[in-house]
């Protein structure tokens, strides 16, 4: 994991605004540390995630946080929260229908900053 210098360091040279907010937010909780260490890394190294393969590793009623895009190939069939930087249009409405919660990273931060009950996919 990477020294919050390094997360610094590495933030300025990002121009996403939302991503920003989102590292400056995790960085400041400990639990969240390892979120803002793989945000800060290159895009190139940035994790997209497909439902099914979400669906293929979570277990019923757990938190799963992606530090970087959700797609929507698959389906979800388990009851879970799922956490990300950010959606696919479609992967946000499939989310919609079958009445799974999805939040971004920042809105999890500021709900959960002891970071109880997540786990990261990377």
């Amino acid at each position: 994991m990477k020294s919050k210098t390094k997360i610094e360091k590495q933030l300025k040279k990002k121009s996403n605004p939302e991503l920003v907010r989102t590292v400056i937010a995790a960085k400041k909780e400990n639990a969240w540390l390892e979120v803002a260490s793989i945000l800060t890394s290159p895009k190139r190294k940035r994790v997209s995630v497909n439902l099914s393969e979400i669906d293929s590793q979570a277990k019923d009623n757990e938190t799963i946080v992606v530090p970087g895009k959700i797609l929507s190939q698959g389906e979800i069939t388990k009851k879970i929260k799922i956490v990300a930087l950010s959606f696919s249009d479609k992967a946000k409405e499939k989310l919609l229908n079958s009445k799974i919660e999805a939040r971004t990273i920042l809105e999890e931060i500021k709900k959960n900053p002891e970071a109880k009950g997540i786990r990261v996919l990377k």
